[in-house]
Parts: structure tokens; sequence; C-alpha cells
């Protein structure tokens, strides 16, 4: 077993009480788990949902792993349905379901909806507090400055029993936690609530910039939630820095914002600053992009984004843009539940380990051998392993039992064990189970894939034209980054091919079958940028199955890769494209639409 060294105890009382908590949980990882399960297992014991297995009033681990199934979103959908459409019953939760958080995974192309409780912020906003003690331990002064965070709410939506459902930073940035906060010297933010908490994504993101150049000199981190949103932000300085050098100029604010919280908060902050203005101008208007925010904001310590799992393609142009600054991915964390955090967050991104701290929920592991699957029945629930027994080196696939009411739910991530911490693992994200395109907070996986090729194919049907092959690829080298789709076509009659029009279509049809979240970026968020179809030379694919088989592939098993990510392949592909397409149009989406039925 390999064991970390105890975090040191800084001098900063109420952030040496957070380490201690730490090491608390982190030492006693197994009791917790025990802890844990037993409190959830006696708050929801009355519920639907547990009492259909018969526990009869037992909380111990052994009782609850032989009788409760592992299951998935599909199998509790009726019941989280049953929530949405207002019944208010004890199903899954003994406590009143507040809302519903919306994951970025999809069932059925529309947003998943986790059923959360009012005392789940409360856990999370726990986890949230352990972060700045354990960065205070690797860089120092963090409260003599500020962060420059591009923070943004999303649309959300009412299920038809009028439950709010919307996103988990969503939740959070709205949440009375967030709006109330007391003043923290290590948790301030250049960006004013009132821009965070405009769901114009225009208007929100030209304030947060603004109010970032400003305050360039307070500026100690830059960050987002994710890489791609400070990638965008950095596309948005290249767009805009004119009018912003303009409204820095003049101390006027730019007339497109509309919003009369962020003008009223403005008139507070904007002064006329024409020093900074031309300081502005000269370095954007060279359109010299490389370390352009260490020049900016030339304080600047490290960024603060998640460049781990589908995140990680975004490095190269973080390390651009930022000059090789510092990456720390600081913490663990999805819809269904509040995971872990790094304990060495200035850990290389290729090297990052989060900590499961034992306390969210109850963590059980699955096995991952893709070669010998676990098979899984909710007749005969499977061994799974606990948080206290897993194995250096291997894979496993996380299960989840919130307080929320989620019993040994299968969450889809696939985890590396690296070491321990104490007593507690330390994981390596490998991947989402199932996804093959990322470019955002969307996840696109196989069978929506071949549907959207099916239901665009449908247009070639009266040019007697078929799509013989196909792959795709998440192209990030474009800001905002976008699906690139290879066709094969068989054409049989040359003179009726598909035309550039029809090709086009192809690509809005595609879009038009993506999932919600795809189209929510694509439409709202301004995160995705259009689909493009790239066809290729016929033969292209035997030329792809060849190079794989000169590499060691078996001839027999070969199948076309529905995702290409490896730079040979990908420069094969390219030099056999005779046409290139892309969408006209976004896709539909909108905010009102009421999830549930």
């Amino acid at each position: 077993m390999t064991v970390d060294a105890s975090l040191s105890s800084p001098p900063n009382q109420k952030f040496a009480k957070a380490l201690e908590f730490i090491e608390d949980m982190t030492r006693n990882t197994d009791k917790v788990q025990e802890k844990v399960l037993s409190e959830i297992v006696e708050q929801n014991g009355n519920t639907e949902y547990v009492q259909r297995f018969n526990l009869g009033g037992a909380t111990d681990r052994e009782t609850f792993k032989s009788r409760v199934p592992v299951v998935t979103y599909e199998d509790l959908q009726p019941d989280i349905q049953r929530i949405a459409n207002g019944d208010r019953s004890p199903i899954l939760c003994s406590h009143p379901i507040s809302e519903f958080l919306t994951s970025s995974g999809t069932s059925a192309g529309e947003r998943k909806l986790m059923p959360t409780i009012s005392e789940e912020m409360d856990r999370r906003q726990k986890l949230y507090s352990l972060l700045m003690p354990v960065m205070n331990l690797y860089v120092a002064d963090l409260e003599k400055g500020k962060g420059l965070y591009f923070l943004f709410i999303k649309a959300e939506a009412k299920t038809p029993g009028g439950l709010v459902a919307r996103p988990v930073l969503t939740s959070y940035y709205k949440s009375e936690q967030f709006k109330t906060r007391p003043y923290d010297p290590y948790n301030v933010y250049t960006s004013p609530d009132e821009a965070i908490l405009c769901v114009d994504s225009f208007q929100s993101m030209y304030t947060q910039m603004l109010c970032g150049l400003l305050m360039r000199h307070d500026v100690l981190r830059v960050g987002a939630v994710f890489a791609s949103g400070l990638l965008r932000a950095i596309k948005f300085l290249q767009t805009n820095w004119k009018q912003l050098a303009h409204d820095i100029q003049t101390g006027s604010l730019n007339p497109k914002i509309t919003d009369l919280a962020i003008q009223k908060r403005m008139a507070t902050i904007l002064k006329p600053n024409p020093t900074l203005a031309q300081f502005i101008i000269n370095e954007c208007e060279g359109e010299i992009w490389e370390r352009i925010i260490p020049r900016i904001w030339p304080n600047t310590k490290y960024i603060d984004v998640i460049v781990t799992g589908a995140m990680a393609q975004y490095i190269p142009l973080i390390d651009l843009y930022s000059g090789g600054l510092p990456k720390p991915c600081t913490m663990y964390a999805s819809s269904e539940c509040y995971f872990g955090l790094n304990l060495k967050p200035m850990t290389e991104p290729q090297h990052v380990s989060y900590t499961i701290m034992p306390n969210m929920g109850y963590f059980e592991f699955i096995p991952h051998d893709p070669a010998n699957p676990v098979r899984l029945s909710c007749d005969s629930p499977p061994p799974l392993v606990d948080l206290a027994d897993l194995e250096v080196g291997k894979e496993y696939e996380l299960v989840v039992t919130t307080y929320s009411g989620l019993c040994r739910y299968r969450v889809g991530d696939i985890l590396r064990v690296t070491g321990f911490y104490n007593s507690s693992p330390q994981f390596k994200f490998i991947r989402r189970k199932n996804v093959l395109l990322s470019i955002d907070s969307d996840k696109t996986d196989e069978s929506e894939l071949q549907k959207a090729v099916e239901n665009a194919s449908v247009l070639l049907r009266e040019f007697d034209t078929t799509v013989v092959e196909y792959t795709s690829y998440a192209d990030t080298k474009t800001i905002p980054g976008h699906y690139v789709i290879y066709w094969e076509l068989l054409v049989k009659d040359s003179g009726n091919s598909p035309s550039h029009d029809v090709l086009e279509k192809c690509c809005f049809v595609m879009e038009e079958s993506m999932n919600s979240v795809y189209r929510q970026c694509r439409v709202a968020d301004n995160s995705i940028g259009p689909l493009e179809i790239r066809v290729v030379k016929n033969g292209t694919f035997e030329e792809v199955m060849d190079y794989a088989i000169s590499r060691g592939a078996s001839i027999n098993q070969y199948k076309a890769p529905r995702c290409v990510s490896y730079t040979p392949i990908l420069e094969l592909l390219d030099s056999r494209v005779l046409s290139a397409h892309v969408s006209p149009a976004p896709p539909h989406w909108t905010p009102e639409k009421r999830v549930g039925k």
C-alpha cells in the first residue's frame, strides 16, 4: 500500500482545523464509510425504494449489499419521473426533494435528473471549504489578491410537479450559501455576483472580463470550471478587446449590457482609465496571444481549471496562453455526488490523483476489466469492493449511495487507484464509461452518434447514396471546439451526387439528433462550434484498417473506430478529404421546456 505523509499544519487556525478534518476522515476511512451507510439507510429506511428490498430495519453493510441491487439511471427513471411529476411521498428519500440537479450525462437524449435535498448543499459546501486550506500549503499569500474566475449560471427548467431542474453549479451560485457568503480574503472574486448570476452569457462574460481587466494587478489566479470555459473567455477577449478598451477609456458601459443589476453594480466600479485602456490596446492589437494571461495579469500564480479526463485535450492551448503556469485540479465531483479533492494540487495534470473523502457518501467499486466484464444482475448483486479494500494499480467503476436517495448507483466513471492517503484511496480519473465525444460538458456516446448518422443519411436516399463507413473526432484546435465526422460515401450515380447544400443539411440533422446537453452547449452556451462533415475518398477506411493491422490489430476482430484521436490516423483521414461541410444553423433548443412527462 502506497501511503502519503500527513498534511503539514499551517499557522492559520481555520485552515489547521480543515486539514485536521481531512486527516481524521482519511485515517478512519472504513469506520467513516460504515457510519455513513448506516446513517443513509436509517434516514431512508422508510422510503418506498428501500422497503422493496426487505432490509427489516438493518443498517449494516452485509445486509445492504446482499439485498439492494446495483442500478443505472434507467432503472431508477420511473421513480424519478414520479417525483418530477409531483409525487411528494418518500419514494427515494425520506427528506423532501428540494430540486433536481441535471447531469451532463443523458438518457434518451435528455439530461438525467438527479434528486437532491437541501442538506446536500451543506455537504458540498464542506468540501469546497477544504480546497483553499490545501492550496495554501503550496501557494502563499493568496489572501492578498483576487481570483479572476469566469463563472456562469445556465438555464433552468421546471418539472411538471414544479421542482426546479438545473446544473449543480447553477444551483450553488443561486443558493443563499453563495449569495450571502461571509467575506473570506482567500476567496474574493473580481467578478461581481450580478455578472455571475446573469443568465445572458454575453452580458455575463463581458462584465466578468471587464472587471478582470480593471483589477488586473489584483488578480493572483485565473480560472473557470473547465479548461474549455477559460479558452472561451480568451476567445471572447480576442473578439471584444476594442469595445472593452473603449469602456475603460471612457468610463462608460457597453450599451449591449442591458441587465439593470449589472448596470447598477458597474456604476460603482467603472471609472475612466486611459492608461489602462492604452495598455489593453497595446497588448491586443498585435494579435499575438501567446502568454496573454501573464502579460495582462502579471501576478497570476496558477490557472485553476479542470484539465483531467476529456479536458486534457485543452492543455496545449492553456499552456500557450498562460506561458505554462501551473494548472492545479482541485476537486472531483459530479451531479450525483461530490467525491473528493486533490491533496497535491500543483502536480502536473497527467499525474493528478484525487483522494476520496469518505464522509461524502457511501462508495463501492466494480472491478473494471474489459476482457472479463462483471455481469450485474438485480437478482444477485455482485460482490463489489469497499473503499478501504481497493488495490493499487487496478481500475474500477464507481458506485455511490447518497443521502439524497441514490442506492448503489453506477456513476459511470472509470478510476485507477494510484495509492493511498492514510487509509483513503487516491484515484486517477480515466474516463467516463461509454463516452465517445466531448468538447465541453457534453458527452456523446456511440449509440447517439450512430443515431445521428442514421438520421442524416436519410437525406442521401434520393441521391442513391449511402454512408459506407464513418468515424469522428473532437476538434479542439478551434475555439470553441467542434465535432468532426468523417464520411466515406457510396455514390451510385456520380451525375446525381448530393450537393454541398444537402451535405450541410446532413450536418444540421446530425446536430438536431444530438442530446439536449450538446444542443444547449451549441445554442445557449456557445461552447461548441458547428458540426462538420468531411467526405473522404473511397477506400480511405480500408487504408485505416491496413494501418491498424500493420500496428498489430487482428484482421479477424478489427472494427472501424467510431472515434479517433491518434495523430497518424487523423493525418491519413485529412489527407483523403474530398470536401468539407459545416452545419448552416444551430440546432433547436429551448430552456422553457418542462422536463419530465
